[in-house]
């Protein structure tokens, strides 16, 4: 089956709290309909969407505060239907993350290997026909390598020097 990508351009101003962003949040309650396991590793404060949240920060009210990566490990071969995946976005703010609550920062938490890791659990833990949303500075999302199609590109401009969001809407396909 061969699904058209459809990109959005939407003005909003930045928001620590990504899913508070209107277009981000009406995109949200579109896509997470008719999910029942949607996980969300990096909820910061955020328990909307996802039945189970983790935030390593221990002040967050979440159900786990692990490292992301081991949060996604939990999780049993294909059985998640939804992903939310909103990392920091860059090393910078990745090392803040983890000083922020007293955990040591070595080279691989500020390394692609750090995020790759999560891409390859996210794989391994969506059923086919699941989705994952990430969001970001790039569009990369979980990628083609790991059998996920692009349904929906979402370009949030916040204006000014300030970076966009990026929501990429992907279906795992095999």
């Amino acid at each position: 089956m061969n699904k058209s990508v459809f990109m959005e351009r939407k003005w909003a101003m930045p928001n620590k709290h990504t899913f508070s962003i209107p277009p981000i949040h009406k995109l949200l309650e579109k896509e997470c309909v008719g999910y029942k396991d949607i996980i969300d590793p990096f909820a910061n404060d955020n328990k909307e969407f996802a039945r189970i949240t983790n935030d390593l920060n221990p002040e967050m009210d979440t159900d786990y505060h692990l490292d992301a990566y081991d949060f996604l490990c939990l999780f049993p071969t294909n059985s998640v239907d939804m992903v939310l995946y909103d990392p920091p976005y860059s090393p910078r703010q990745v090392s803040e993350s983890y000083k922020n609550v007293g955990h040591e920062v070595t080279a691989l938490d500020t390394s692609a290997q750090w995020r790759k890791k999560h891409l390859d659990e996210i794989q391994r833990i969506l059923r086919v026909g699941g989705k994952c949303i990430s969001f970001g500075w790039n569009s990369n999302g979980v990628g083609k390598k790991r059998n996920f199609q692009i349904e929906q590109i979402l370009l949030v401009a916040h204006g000014g020097s300030h970076n966009d969001t990026i929501v990429t809407v992907e279906r795992k396909i095999g």
